[in-house]
């Protein structure tokens, strides 16, 4: 699987003087796995995908996941054909939620509530239209340009869709902040969520680090704040470590854990200087938040 497969180490290998098919094996088995949830994704979340450099290998290698992996093991022909199941997988995740990024958009224009149209459509057993947002993490921001060439327009289009999402995050706290006749230049911004996901410590390609960056550029107060995380953490994401709302103009969720579901938004509000929220992982309902007296914009949200 260009660039690089494991196929690529049998001539290092060989150099031992030993040769692969006869004295040694060589599989790829894709791991599957999420950050936070290894050991159970490995061991009964999804079925094993096992391709060997031939049958023997294979064999040797389903007996084993056999006994490790209750979802069982899938064989495939070759140990390409197992890379390409596992980059393969994530290059239709990050297609789906470019599709979803830009369904949203039109949703926004038709002044309807993306959330619950693609939720509906989903009830139809051939639609799976995953929800709008950045994409981070380990895997799919990265597995695209395992393929990416003249011939695959559409993932390089899906990629660039996604990482706009920065952009217009950004581009939609200014423009929530001028409801409240604020400018984006000496707000006090408050991140919530610095880690890519939630219920991770984990910051690889998290969309917090880019979004500080334009907010300080454009002169912005920047706070953060990560159950999970420390002030260290948030230095060094370039945001100020709080767990205060006071004096806060607008709150900007880019992280879905738990504890951002159960927000006071009332009693969040009375110490907050402006009541502004926008929603980058549709935590927030937007009728609660407006009861609140908040002015709310959230990505797939009306």
């Amino acid at each position: 699987m260009p660039p690089g497969s494991t196929e690529d180490l049998i001539p290092i290998l060989e150099n031992s003087g030993l040769k692969c098919g006869k004295d040694f094996g060589l599989a790829h088995c894709p791991e599957r796995t999420m950050t936070g949830t290894a050991v159970r994704d490995i061991t009964r979340q999804y079925p094993k995908v096992v391709g060997g450099i031939d049958k023997k290998t294979t064999d040797a290698l389903i007996g084993l996941y056999s006994v490790i992996n209750s979802g069982g093991v899938i064989p495939v022909s070759s140990i390409k054909a197992a890379e390409a199941v596992k980059v393969f997988e994530g290059v239709y995740r990050d297609v789906n939620i470019a599709l979803a990024n830009e369904l949203s958009l039109v949703c926004k224009k038709l002044d309807i509530d993306a959330k619950e149209v693609f939720e509906t459509a989903n009830t139809q057993p051939y639609c799976s239209i995953h929800k709008p947002g950045y994409v981070g993490g380990h895997c799919i921001p990265y597995y695209p340009h395992f393929v990416m060439d003249d011939d695959t327009k559409l993932i390089e289009i899906a990629r660039k869709i996604n990482e706009s999402v920065i952009d217009r995050l950004v581009e939609d706290t200014a423009s929530a902040l001028s409801n409240v006749k604020k400018e984006i230049n000496n707000s006090n911004i408050l991140i919530l969520g610095l880690t890519f996901r939630d219920g991770v410590k984990a910051f690889v390609h998290t969309p917090a680090k880019p979004v500080i960056e334009k907010l300080n550029k454009l002169n912005a107060c920047v706070y953060a704040y990560d159950p999970l995380c420390s002030a260290d953490d948030a230095l060094k994401l370039g945001a100020k470590f709080t767990d205060s709302f006071s004096d806060i103009d607008c709150i900007l969720i880019l992280t879905d854990h738990k504890e951002f579901y159960e927000l006071d938004l009332e009693e969040i509000g009375k110490d907050m200087r402006n009541k502004v929220i926008v929603d980058g992982r549709q935590v927030v309902e937007p009728g609660v938040a407006r009861e609140s007296g908040f002015v709310y914009k959230g990505i797939g949200r009306k």
